[in-house]
């Protein structure tokens, strides 16, 4: 069974990320699976633009720490959405969490609920928010990304809109989104590309310069023992030995 079913309506394709047992995070098969949806996404001339959604209450928890892509393949999946020659949209109602924030970044268009909550997990974790700063940083409140990058403190939706990380913030996600996918259905496939490809310059200039460092700085931290007390901690649900 798929990990990512589709559907298709006059030109928009709604990817769903349905991987329930561990709260959709990202682990290698769900990773693989998304980039290969999104690729014949690319090649369809019947899409127009994607939405990426979710089922249950958690959009992306991060990283699967039990079954977690390798840090080339989650980069090149963030790239994949950024460089699609067609708009992808968001639609976010349950939380996000750590690398689940560099999916919902590369998003060029995105909208969250009252259910909606935002971390940055990382630091707790002995971790660091690395390759998920290229589509990021570019995009969020340079204050509020030191704020929420080095306490991991959770914000809700108004507070993402606010600091850049989503679009809109709305009690109704699809009234939200309506006007949205109205527009992008009315646009013409060649202006969205290029128009796209306008907006999303400086975020593919992050990764041309620098994918390839923050990908060895990942693996890096992920090998250190810090990282290896904070997974266990997180996965024994108790506090890590540094915490006062």
């Amino acid at each position: 069974m798929t990990l990512v079913p589709t559907a298709h309506e006059r030109g928009i394709t709604t990817l769903t990320l349905d991987s329930p047992a561990n709260r959709n995070a990202l682990s290698a098969r769900l990773v693989g699976e998304l980039g290969d949806v999104l690729s014949a996404c690319a090649k369809d001339p019947a899409v127009r633009a994607v939405q990426l959604t979710h089922t249950g209450n958690t959009f992306c928890a991060g990283a699967d720490l039990r079954s977690p892509p390798a840090p080339a393949a989650f980069v090149a999946l963030l790239r994949s959405i950024t460089e699609l020659p067609k708009p992808v949209v968001a639609r976010v109602e349950g939380h996000v969490r750590a690398g689940g924030l560099g999916l919902l970044g590369a998003c060029d268009i995105s909208a969250a609920g009252p259910g909606a909550s935002f971390a940055f997990t990382e630091s707790r974790l002995g971790l660091a928010p690395a390759v998920i700063s290229m589509p990021l940083l570019p995009r969020l409140d340079p204050r509020a990304a030191a704020r929420y990058y080095l306490t991991g403190e959770r914000f809700d939706a108004a507070e993402a809109a606010r600091t850049g990380l989503v679009t809109l913030a709305s009690d109704d996600v699809d009234e939200a989104l309506a006007p949205v996918l109205d527009g992008l259905r009315r646009a013409s496939p060649q202006g969205l590309a290029e128009s796209k490809r306008l907006v999303t310059a400086t975020v593919l200039a992050a990764f041309d310069r620098d994918a390839d460092t923050l990908v060895e700085h990942s693996a890096r931290l992920f090998a250190s023992r810090e990282a290896a007390e904070g997974v266990t901690a997180f996965l024994e649900r108790r506090d890590p030995a540094w915490v006062l």
